[in-house]
């Protein structure tokens, strides 16, 4: 049952029933629960526990995080939420700026099922709801492991009083396997390091999702973004015995799981190494052999016309993008695609290269947003349309479906404001990268969805003269492994372990 309401004259406009579709829906569900008091829980696991005797590696004054070379300060607000300020990487003493601010400020997620029960839903999870306004006080052990740090989130409820969320926000340090490792087998010399990550983060849960949002840092100079996915899907009814693939997938008897989007937009206000930046975008080019084909005598010199004497030959091509509307862009896996966001005012000493990062996308999980031009969630969601934008900074432009999404008709935001087709190129400038998840269901997803991963990341590119993490102390001359074992695990065979 759909009502239509007049939200100006708060009137009930009209009520349309489309009929009962299944009759069983709880006879069907009865056996999808999912609370632990609910189900028999497997019994061979042991415990896990990640223990720092010693305490940290990070430092917090208020809401200032150093950490190996990191420098960073962490915001909240009730709209996006997480918000992270001035992040600087302290090189040889001298804090060199990178973000000046990054944040998550619109998600939105779209169905795909033209069934008249869901067509409508689309909504603006930070526009709309409020990222921040429904963050989780997060609990030890499960949606944070180690040693701790926590920020309370302090907003503004619906009558302007004070409303505090206790843990809102995470910090902690996670072994993430290896960071570097070379044995040189002639000689018997074998240096391996462990990569260890800073991991600020925070939980929202919207109705039925639950979205977590990570900022990872690592001891090599790069910046990871993830978002993981969890909580329960939006479902739908099938009548009698029917099953549907393609619009909606069948997860259950009578139940289906819609198709739909999930649009994670990223805004990233650059300041490599100062506030006037220049994005390229990065392709891989193949050579052909020459302008006729394959050339039977390829030792017979290269020239111009045979530049690929035995097609070996590729390039990577870099196109300076030089006004809004150049960048507009969507992602490109065979071609390899990323972009550089330099400073061309700054040169890396070593290579004469301008300084700069990668926005690397993450492969195979962004898909297009296939809504159809002229549709209110084309027209509504008009940034999700690319994955990168590229925007002339202007402070105003904050919220990419605009400052009040609730039932507005679309035509504002990020694609009105590059329609002005400014300058980027040496400019201070804001990137805008869309994460786009296509959802298409399974019965292992149902009753509580596991997690499903989106992310990019941003890697140096000249902005070092080397390896910035070549200075990691191995293990070893951390702690002292033997002794550690000893201590700790006792009645363990320590050869296989």
């Amino acid at each position: 049952i759909h009502a239509w309401v007049d939200l100006d004259e708060r009137e009930v406009v009209k009520l349309v029933d489309t009929g009962p579709k299944n009759t069983n829906v709880v006879e069907n569900l009865r056996t999808h629960y999912y609370r632990e008091g609910k189900r028999d829980l497997r019994d061979d696991l042991t415990p896990y526990n990640v223990i720092q005797p010693d305490g940290p590696s990070w430092n917090v004054d208020g809401h200032t995080v150093e950490w190996q070379n990191w420098h960073v300060r962490v915001g909240f607000n009730h709209r996006e939420g997480l918000v992270l300020y001035d992040i600087t990487y302290e090189d040889e003493g001298t804090e060199r700026p990178i973000l000046r601010r990054a944040s998550y400020p619109e998600v939105v997620t779209a169905y795909n099922d033209p069934d008249p029960d869901h067509d409508w839903k689309a909504p603006f999870d930070v526009g709309e709801y409020g990222l921040g306004r429904l963050a989780n006080s997060l609990t030890e052990g499960c949606d944070c492991l180690g040693y701790m740090h926590y920020w309370d989130a302090v907003l503004n409820d619906g009558d302007g009083n004070a409303q505090v969320i206790p843990n809102a926000i995470c910090l902690h340090e996670e072994d993430y396997g290896l960071l570097w490792k070379h044995y040189d087998w002639r000689v018997g010399d074998h240096e391996v390091r462990r990569n260890r990550r800073l991991v600020i983060s925070f939980i929202s849960t919207i109705g039925n999702y639950d979205f977590a949002f990570y900022w990872y840092f690592y001891q090599d100079g790069s910046i990871e973004s993830e978002v993981r996915l969890t909580g329960c899907n939006a479902t739908g009814l099938l009548s009698g015995d029917n099953r549907e693939t393609g619009y909606s997938e069948t997860i259950g008897p009578g139940h289906k799981s819609m198709l739909h989007q999930h649009v994670f937009n990223c805004r990233l206000d650059f300041t490599i190494d100062g506030e006037t930046n220049t994005v390229r975008e990065v392709n891989l080019n193949d050579v052909p052999y020459g302008p006729e084909g394959y050339d039977p005598t390829p030792h017979a010199g290269v020239t111009d016309q045979n530049l690929n004497p035995h097609g070996n030959a590729a390039y990577v091509e870099r196109t300076r993008l030089e006004r809004e509307s150049d960048a507009q862009r969507m992602t490109d896996t065979h071609a390899g695609r990323y972009w550089e966001i330099v400073n061309e005012n700054v040169t890396n000493d070593a290579t004469g290269e301008p300084v700069g990062y990668r926005l690397m996308p993450k492969a195979g999980t962004n898909t297009a947003f296939p809504m159809q031009p002229g549709s209110s969630n084309a027209k509504r969601a008009g940034f999700a349309t690319k994955h990168l934008w590229v925007s002339q900074y202007d402070d105003a432009e904050r919220y990419p479906a605009g400052e009040y999404p609730n039932q507005h008709p679309g035509g504002v935001g990020l694609p009105v404001w590059t329609d002005a087709d400014r300058s980027i190129a040496n400019e201070d400038l804001v990137v805008w990268y869309n994460m786009c998840q296509t959802h298409v269901s399974v019965p292992e997803d149902w009753p509580i969805l596991p997690t499903k991963m989106v992310s990019f990341k941003l890697e140096p590119a000249h902005f070092f003269e080397e390896n910035p993490a070549i200075d990691v102390p191995p293990e070893h001359a951390i702690k002292d492994i033997d002794k550690w074992k000893t201590e700790n695990q006792e009645g363990m065979d320590l050869e296989d372990n």
